[in-house]
């Protein structure tokens, strides 16, 4: 469902990226590990297209992804591609209901109360029921994660890029987001494609694979 190949991507004279070649199937979890500065969280951007390579190609359900014009590839990437990172970036002056029903409301065409429904009930599969009229500063750090997660999925994407999600998390937070990762993979069919430092996560996923020095080093 997913393809890169011969990604390249240069700062300056520095190569970040020197001709990366993948696939990801449909309903994977796979983690990107490796040290700081091998190029993880850019070879992230550019599979879920907030960045655009110097070479290469990617292919998302057989779109050529960087082929579409800047409008239709905002409108691919709002309706097939969810994003989490270690940051929430939850609006401050919006509730958890809201924060998750935002992407949705970018589609002039949706429908306010289903959009609102379809929110409540990811909420509660992520055990947040009662906290869906609740600011971001009146929920714990764990519960802001569970709010971007479900913000994530509220378009029912094909594909989760999540980078470094557990990284501002205490151990068991941590250990509990990453159950929900594969708990949505096995209930919703979600594939997800994760950058993390956690060995433990990175372990647990169907398939690891490691960056060094700008491209993946092959078992």
């Amino acid at each position: 469902m997913l393809k890169a190949r011969q990604i390249v991507r240069k700062y300056g004279n520095l190569s970040v990226l020197k001709g990366i070649d993948l696939e990801i199937h449909k309903g994977e979890l796979v983690t990107i590990v490796g040290a700081s500065g091998a190029g993880k969280s850019t070879l992230l951007h550019i599979l879920g297209t907030l960045d655009r390579p110097d070479a290469g190609q990617v292919f998302i359900n057989d779109t050529d992804v960087f082929s579409l014009k800047e409008k239709d590839l905002a409108a691919f990437r709002n309706h097939t591609i969810g994003f989490v990172f270690q940051f929430h970036h939850l609006l401050p002056e919006f509730t958890a209901l809201e924060n998750v029903c935002m992407p949705a409301f970018i589609d002039a065409k949706s429908d306010e109360t289903e959009v609102k429904k379809r929110a409540s009930e990811l909420l509660e599969m992520l055990g947040l029921k009662d906290r869906l009229g609740n600011l971001p500063s009146q929920l714990s750090g764990g519960e802001q994660q569970r709010v971007a997660v479900a913000r994530a999925l509220i378009n029912n994407p094909a594909i989760i890029f999540a980078d470094e999600p557990s990284g501002n998390l205490d151990s068991r937070n941590a250990e509990d987001l990453h159950q929900l990762f594969f708990r949505l993979r096995n209930e919703l069919g979600q594939t997800f494609v994760i950058v993390t430092h956690n060995e433990h996560l990175a372990d647990m996923a169907d398939r690891k694979l490691e960056m060094i020095d700008g491209g993946l080093a092959h078992p």
